[in-house]
């Protein structure tokens, strides 16, 4: 047995609460080390000496390509928990705890690792609606004009502020409003949109005032006629906050240029040097050293309240149903907790969505996002959809490394996404191959997490560069009417019809064809059965089912029921995915 690979760190992703009743234990192993993993538990407070111990075998959940992760859940058990680990290999019996190994287990209870208190405070609370949201990302500028037509033309504007406002392609937020029965078809239920707030780019990420909607978008009567509408339709809307850097144009930082040192915002700003000088490279911190957008000092008891206020107002105001907050790495965690205390005291269901690109592990214990974007994941169907630079092996044990490192709730919760705003699109990334890109999408819907799509992908839009992957809209094709769009279309409908799509357990499924990768989706009520074929030929795949079982088609063509006998094959397409129920 190999010790220096076993794991376990309390009050982690190795120890929590769901949902303030049920207790979550995981352990780490070795691959392929312990043929058996036990969790020994008692009440820490038990009056009786020593204390009763229960003992409960723990289920292997998943492996990456080192390890094992066992897990175990204690339902209506004590509050108070003490508890340790006995692993088994092919020769040797070891107990585990305290971070050390022992050849038994001891009597003094404080010993063992200790859950002190089952507090519900703790749980990780993910809003309820969020696990079954289907997010569709739109960037303003470039989605509509007016209803299912954009006009391509910028325009010029200035704001209450005084200062000038620019878009390049003519999108607004009638525009949106009058193209949501396209979402609705579609079947999406939650709009992502970027920056609406005054700015003086295209693109808003500069923004000048957080209390007003650019000119070139519309009004703030627009944005709540929007919401009504969305809401009516019975979509959500959360916006993006930029709260790491302002504009240049924004208030405080006129204020600094004007007065420098002896400005009262001063201290608004990160690393300013005197005098300040406006050009490249700024001699103040900035996002990415670009002038226009100088960084914030959330550190500053001031600057956070008027965020927070920012943050505040667009619920109270607008009764949007959350934020996607930018660069939420560079911002102090002080900050992100009062945010969140904030908003979550206005409307305790908002969805708080960090953008983060590595693991966000540190944002997610509960007390700061409910959720990040998941750039891994996108990276993960880029290598394998895309460029077939791993193997479905890698591929899935890149996938549990993903998901083992975040609490249950979080990762049911994470924004999967093929492409952003901020990437090439996902089917230029598949050097123009539709049959790539609809097998990356098939999986999105099938896998858990939120899948998320960027506004366009359904209708085929490409590109590389910043500006041919924020393309307008290609209204004049009719998406709606398109292969692509009603896939999605489909398997929306899909996932929305079957709780074992959104918070399902996953599970892989050994399959005799090293390019075909299996997994079931199954609650206590439902099992689903995803398969797909990861390759350009044709494949037949033996499915080990322990028992006959009579199944029933629900994608690509619904079929009556069949019975299916453990040990038959199953034939797939080049690059097809099927869906399986299983009952």
């Amino acid at each position: 047995m190999l010790k220096e690979a076993i794991l376990h760190i309390p009050d982690s992703n190795y120890a929590f609460t769901a949902d303030g009743k049920t207790v979550v234990i995981r352990l780490r192993t070795k691959k392929g080390d312990v043929v058996r993993c036990t969790l020994c538990y008692g009440d820490r407070v038990c009056p009786e000496e020593p204390a009763p111990v229960k003992a409960k075998p723990m289920r292997l959940i998943g492996s990456d390509s080192l390890f094992d992760y066992y897990e175990c859940k204690l339902t209506a058990c004590c509050t108070r928990i003490f508890y340790y680990f006995t692993l088994e290999d092919k020769g040797e019996t070891t107990y585990y705890y305290s971070n050390e190994f022992h050849v038994s287990p001891k009597c003094g209870r404080t010993e063992y690792y200790q859950f002190a208190y089952v507090r519900r405070e703790d749980a990780v609370h993910v809003p309820s609606w969020v696990n079954s949201a289907i997010i569709y990302q739109i960037f303003p500028d470039s989605f509509a004009t007016e209803r299912r037509h954009i006009s391509g033309k910028g325009l010029r504007k200035t704001d209450k502020t005084g200062s000038v406002c620019i878009s390049r392609n003519g999108g607004t937020l009638k525009g949106i409003i009058e193209s949501l029965d396209y979402l609705v078809t579609l079947g999406a239920n939650c709009i992502y949109l970027n920056p609406i707030f005054s700015a003086s780019s295209y693109h808003k990420y500069d923004t000048t005032d957080y209390f007003s909607i650019d000119p070139c978008f519309g009004t703030e009567e627009d944005l709540k006629l929007l919401v009504s509408e969305c809401h009516k339709n019975k979509i959500r809307v959360i916006l993006d906050g930029v709260f790491n850097h302002c504009g240049s144009h924004f208030f405080a930082f006129q204020d600094v240029l004007a007065n420098g040192r002896a400005s009262r915002y001063a201290d608004w700003f990160y690393r300013l040097e005197f005098p300040v000088r406006y050009e490249t490279p700024p001699n103040y911190e900035a996002f990415a050293y670009v002038r226009e957008m100088p960084k914030l000092n959330t550190g500053n008891p001031e600057v956070a309240e008027y965020l927070c206020r920012v943050g505040k107002y667009w619920i109270q105001t607008a009764d949007i149903d959350g934020w996607r907050l930018d660069v939420a790495n560079e911002i102090n965690h002080g900050f992100w907790r009062r945010f969140r205390e904030t908003i979550k005291a206005v409307k305790p269901d908002a969805f708080l969505v960090g953008e983060i690109w590595e693991d966000a592990s540190q944002w997610l214990q509960g007390d700061q996002f409910d959720s990040s974007m998941n750039y891994g994941f996108s990276v993960l169907c880029r290598d394998f959809f895309a460029n077939r630079s791993i193997t479905t092996e890698e591929f899935d044990q890149k996938l549990h490394a993903m998901l083992f490192r975040y609490k249950t709730p979080i990762a049911y919760a994470q924004m999967n996404l093929l492409d952003s705003h901020d990437v090439p699109r996902f089917l230029s990334v598949c050097n123009g191959n539709v049959k790539k890109l609809r097998l990356a999408l098939f999986f999105m819907m099938t896998f858990l997490g939120v899948p998320s799509i960027l506004y366009g992908d359904e209708a085929e839009i490409d590109g590389v560069t910043e500006e041919d992957y924020r393309k307008p809209m290609p209204w004049e094709n009719q998406p709606e009417k398109g292969k692509l769009f009603q896939f999605i279309q489909k398997l929306i409908m899909i996932r929305k019809q079957h709780e074992a799509m959104t918070c399902g357990e996953f599970r892989t499924v050994p399959v005799n064809e090293p390019e075909v990768y299996a997994f079931f989706r199954k609650t206590g009520k439902e099992k689903l059965l995803i398969v797909l074929n990861n390759s350009d030929t044709e494949k037949t795949v033996r499915i080990p089912f322990e028992a006959p079982e009579t199944i029933r088609r629900l994608f690509p063509d619904p079929k009556t029921k069949d019975q299916w006998k453990g040990g038959e094959f199953l034939s797939l397409d080049a690059m097809e995915g099927k869906i399986l129920q299983i009952q």
